[in-house]
Formats: structure tokens, sequence, C-alpha cells
């Protein structure tokens, strides 16, 4: 039987338990505790403060677990129950909280996923933009993800197939994505597609391929609708539109980067989701609000109160990232979004940018960081009760912008424990509970996660809330997180003791329930 101790910093061995002592019940009426079934574990953390979101539970717990899943909770000792190639961890002093759930990550190589894991992210999801070819992407995936997957269907690169110029090399179309995304390459699938008719009207005649196209990724395991519509301006209201009518028919929800001009934006999403009934979640609400985001927040707030389906989310840091020959720098950005040339870094060297430099490296192409927010405007959004935090995170690349390695334990590290902006509970329930829920009507795994109770999945992000805190910043490489200690995914350990578990790639696909087996045959594998 392998123990360990967490204070002692490494694994220290610890006197064998005799098998078969029967565990006392324990716990009968707490909130989020059971002792489960009396079965052998493989896995026992000793003495965490366990947060569960769900239930309210936030105490100090023994937390046993077994073929990753969660099989117990109590005060009572577990060590009796260990199975003899079982491990006990002393996480006193630690949190054990679910494991944070991001719903929109670029980065989905197993680079990118090392600095999720080490930022105590279990699940990532590409839902801003969405993928093409699903199965393809899911293939390239498969058994190479330290954390769990999955992806909506990107509305943006199926226009492109069906614009009347690309009927004819809709193939050629995929292969081009699907050799981007097997090196991480979203943003190069992007750009290579803004010539293919992001600027392009797509004709009414041409929406039924547009909805058979998006109806064959539902088919194919997306989970819902990207809609990043503010980088393809060819695509007018009638068609954004036309698609939540859709969304709405077929139950399945939108994820939306909305187009410029923030509240009309705003606005605009929020009244088709209204009119149509279809499920909407806006992403990045303080980079889409900048000095509006009290009434964008009302906004959504009051469509929520009268029963629109809208969620949103934010991620703690005061610039943004994209490529730099996205439509946001269309002719006049300087005047709508109140910046100049030296407020966009270029990614590779770090440099702020000059009029000279920017019009060469928009002739290029590659990824900038753009310096746009206000410190205030990230806190109000953090103090929202219904905003979930997410990281925008991007592909991995040096100098990529620090939300890519370091969003979540910034919002545990400054705004809760630094700042006092938010509780450690409510802080949890934004990147846990609340993900999980707003994903559980389009994938039934969502509801096994976001939690600590038993019965629910082991993925599970243990970290020290005195010195958790992010590192990566805006000058240099991406660097890890400081003082997550053990993050767990389907009960594997994918980081021990502050480093990360080599060679160890549990992730699953998590996939939507629209799923066929002829489209996705990788679907039923993953359950759900």
């Amino acid at each position: 039987m392998r123990r360990s101790s967490h204070s002692a910093g490494v694994l220290v061995p610890l006197p064998l338990v005799l098998a078969g002592v029967l565990l006392l019940p324990g716990c009968a009426g707490e909130p989020g505790a059971s002792p489960g079934d009396s079965g052998v574990l493989d896995v026992v953390l000793a003495g965490g403060r366990v947060i569960d979101p769900e239930s309210g539970l936030d105490a100090v717990r023994n937390v046993g677990l077994r073929g990753g899943e969660i099989v117990a909770i109590t005060t009572e000792s577990l060590d009796a129950r260990l199975a003899e190639s079982g491990e006990r961890i002393d996480v006193s002093g630690l949190v054990v909280a679910p494991g944070f759930i991001d719903l929109h990550a670029h980065g989905q190589s197993p680079r990118a996923n090392e600095f999720q894991v080490r930022d105590g992210v279990t699940t990532a999801l590409e839902l801003e933009w969405g993928y093409l070819d699903l199965p393809s992407w899911y293939a390239a995936r498969e058994g190479k993800a330290l954390v769990n997957y999955g992806a909506s269907v990107a509305h943006g690169m199926v226009r492109t197939l069906v614009l009347p110029d690309n009927l004819e090399r809709r193939e050629q179309i995929r292969s081009r994505v699907r050799d981007a995304l097997r090196s991480d390459g979203l943003l190069r699938a992007m750009q290579g597609l803004l010539s293919g008719g992001f600027y392009t009207k797509l004709p009414p005649e041409n929406y039924e391929l547009l909805f058979d196209e998006l109806r064959r990724g539902l088919e194919e395991g997306a989970l819902g609708i990207g809609m990043a519509h503010e980088y393809y301006p060819g695509a007018n209201h009638e068609e954004i539109y036309r698609v939540f009518e859709l969304a709405a028919e077929v139950e399945a929800p939108i994820y939306t980067h909305v187009r410029r001009g923030e509240l009309s934006a705003i606005q605009e999403v929020v009244a088709n989701a209204t009119a149509t009934g279809a499920a909407l979640h806006i992403v990045h609400v303080n980079s889409k609000s900048l000095g509006q985001i009290d009434t964008v927040l009302a906004l959504i707030e009051g469509a929520r109160e009268r029963g629109v389906d809208v969620s949103t989310e934010a991620y703690p840091y005061t610039a943004g990232s994209t490529s730099i020959q996205a439509s946001i720098f269309d002719e006049g950005w300087q005047q709508r979004l109140n910046l100049d040339y030296g407020d966009i870094q270029w990614q590779e060297t770090s440099e702020r940018l000059t009029e000279e430099t920017f019009d060469m490296l928009r002739a290029e192409g590659g990824t900038v960081i753009i310096h746009m927010m206000k410190p205030e405007w990230i806190e109000t959004a953090m103090r929202s009760p219904f905003v979930m935090i997410a990281s925008d995170g991007m592909p991995y690349a040096p100098g990529a912008h620090p939300r890519s390695a370091g969003t979540f334990s910034r919002v545990l590290g400054y705004y809760v424990r630094e700042q006092g902006v938010l509780d450690l509970p409510t802080a949890l329930r934004k990147m846990t509970l609340m993900p999980a829920q707003r994903l559980e009507g389009i994938a039934p795994q969502m509801a096994r996660k976001g939690r600590v109770q038993v019965g629910m999945d082991a993925d599970l992000t243990l970290f020290d809330p005195d010195s958790i805190i992010d590192t990566a910043t805006f000058e240099s490489d991406l660097s890890f997180s400081e003082g997550v200690q053990y993050v767990l995914v389907g009960g594997t350990f994918v980081v021990r003791e502050g480093e990360t578990v080599p060679d160890t790639f549990p992730g699953q696909l998590i996939h939507g329930r629209f799923a066929t087996a002829e489209a996705c045959p990788g679907c039923a594998a993953a359950g759900g």
C-alpha cells in the first residue's frame, strides 16, 4: 500500500492499517458528506478542506476514490479500506475542490494542457469558435489529453463551406482546416479561411445548406454552436437570427463572441435569444463590454430575471489577445476601441507596436495582445453573481497571453485572497458548478462534474489557498501557476505535489447528446 504526506512534501511510508475494519457511519445529514459504500478504495485524500459548491459543504473531510469516482466523503478514517496497491495522501491544509472547468480554451495541445492542469483545470473546451470536422479533431486528441476535451461546431467555418464560390471545393477547405487542427492551429485555420469568405454575405437561399452542416456537427458530438461573428462581418443580422432559430429548434446552445459595438452587440444576441428561445452563452463579457460593463451586466441580468436562458463569462486580466488580421483591426479601430498602436503588443517579442510595425505585421499575420481594459471593469465582472470564470486561453506559443496559464489561480490568489472581491466558495462555484450546469442540457456527462459528492467523477483540484497565484506575465513566456498541489482527472493524478505527472493522458471526450454512432463512433466509447 502506497502512503504519502503532503505536509512533508515527499512520499513518506506510513504504518500499514489492518484490513477488515468496519467503517463507522459518519456525517449523517451533513451537506455533501457521505461514508459511501464499504468497498475498497484506490485513493484516500485525508484531512483536506472539502468545498462542494452545490451542497454547500465546506469542512475538513476524508475523501475516498475508486475507479475514477468519488465513493466516500466522511469525518471517519478511510485508511482501513485502502486496497493493497492504494494510496493515502495527507492533504491537510489544502482545499479539495471540483476540478476547474474552462469553457473557453483555444489551447488544445499537450503543451497547452500542461499549463492548464498546473492551473487546476480538469476540463478544457473549445466553445467560442468550435471546430469543423469534429471526428478528425477527436482522433487527434485521443490518448494525448491531460484534461477532458470537447468543442462546438464552428458556425464561422461552416458558413465558409456553403458560400456559393466554395460549394465545389468544400472538401478542400475541410482538408485545410483538418491539417491546421492537427497542430493546435485554430488561429492558422481562422487566418487561412479569412480569404475564403469571412467578409462575404451568405445568400438566404444557402441557409438550408448551412443548417445541414450545423446539424452534421451536432451529430458528430458538438456541444452546441460556436458563433464568433465579430470575426466574420459578412454574417449579417438576418443570418445570425436564423441560426438562433435553428439552435432553438434543435435545443442546442450558442456560444457567441458578439460583433463589434459593445452594448448594441449584446442587445442583438440577447434579443435573438429572447425571440427564439435559444440558449445563449456570451464569451468574455469583460472585453466585449469595456467601459459599458455595468450596463451590459444589467442588460443580461434583466433578461435572466425574465426567463431568458443567457449566461456569460469573464477572464481576470486587463488585456485581450487575437490575430492581428482579425476584423477587430479593420479601419477605424483606434477610435472604436479608444486605443493607439502602443496599446498593441506583438506576442512573439512582447514589443509594443508603432503604425509602421502594425501595418507590416498585419500584412504578415500573427498574434497580438491588446491592452484595452481597466482593473475596475474586471473587478465588476468578478463580483457579478452570474458571471462564470473562463480563460479564453490561447494556443501555446512563446509570449502567449498569461491567461493561457494562470486564469484560475489568479482569481483565487488575487481576487479572493489579496483583494477580497470574492469569497472562496463563490469563486469556486464560478469555475466548477456553474460551467457544469451550463453544459448539462447538451452534455449529460457534465452532471457528474463540478461537484465533490459521492457518485461524482473524481475530477479534483487540490490547492493551497494561502499560496495559490498566477506567475505568467505579459512580458515573458508562460510559466506555471503556484499553489496547485494535486490534480486528478477521472481519478488519475496529472499533477502530484505541484509537479506534472509525465506520460499520463487520462482526458476523455465530452460530447453532445445529439451524437450518433454513424457520425461519431468515438462518442459511444466516451459514454454520457
